[in-house]
């Protein structure tokens, strides 16, 4: 069964020490357990949103892949997500191409360090609306590159917000990608509006349903915007094990 769970997505850059990393996160004291976080993105207040299919910023990538795995070693945790980059829309195919050569590598190259540190390496499609010019925003797209790299530990990280603005169709896309192997984790979020997963044009219950059907065993990040705080905000995970007949 699928577990459901909140995560720090992105990386704690502020908390330099991997030490202090470690000591802030420790999930002895609190029962919490860290499953994902982003590797360094950029210049995110700049506007950047990832670096890896950006040509010429290779080794800033590398650079970060190597910091998110120390991170990953305090924290105990499995996987990092490595943002793609933003791609102007008049490229050219050529320049788009070169950017897809450029993602390729420098998952490759992720993957394999990551690897050795018994780490998966994530990469998301993300819908165009929330961030204009983002490289990566289909599944298929997604599932092939995994592929041509041909790394076990490089996986897609579904997020069904994402994938309804983009493409729609959840259940096809779960029953079709889940058993695939290659979706490493879920994320989920109402739908137009980012709120709790139970407002909006998504059947929660449905999805969630379908997720168990398939025997999906890993997490599923509950990353969006509660409406009245976040302990109102899982008032549908409640109703929700209510109806699966679970108890707390």
């Amino acid at each position: 069964m699928a577990r459901a769970g909140l995560i720090v997505d992105l990386i704690p850059r502020r908390l330099r020490e991997a030490g202090l990393l470690a000591r802030v996160y420790n999930r002895d004291d609190h029962g919490l357990r860290q499953v994902l976080f982003n590797a360094p993105p950029g210049a995110w207040e700049s506007g950047e949103r990832g670096m890896a299919a950006l040509p010429g910023r290779e080794a800033e990538v590398r650079s970060g892949v190597d910091r998110a795995l120390e991170y990953a070693a305090a924290l105990g945790c499995p996987r990092v997500h490595l943002m793609a980059g933003l791609f102007r829309p008049d490229a050219t195919p050529v320049e788009r191409a070169k950017h897809r050569d450029t993602y390729l590598t420098n998952l490759a190259r992720a993957a394999e360090r990551a690897a050795a540190a018994g780490v998966d390496v994530l990469i998301e499609p993300i819908n165009g609306r929330d961030m204009p010019g983002y490289f990566l925003s289909a599944q298929a797209e997604a599932h092939a590159v995994v592929q041509e790299v041909g790394a076990s530990n490089l996986k897609v990280q579904l997020d069904l917000y994402h994938c309804q603005i983009v493409e729609g169709d959840l259940t096809a896309t779960l029953r079709r990608d889940l058993p695939t192997g290659r979706v490493g984790h879920l994320q989920i979020a109402g739908v137009p509006d980012r709120n709790e997963p139970d407002r909006g044009e998504l059947n929660v219950r449905h999805l969630l349903d379908v997720v168990d059907e398939l025997g999906f065993d890993g997490w599923i990040g509950c990353e969006y915007n509660p409406r009245a705080g976040t302990s109102e905000g899982l008032r549908w995970l409640n109703d929700y094990r209510s109806h699966r007949g679970e108890s707390d």
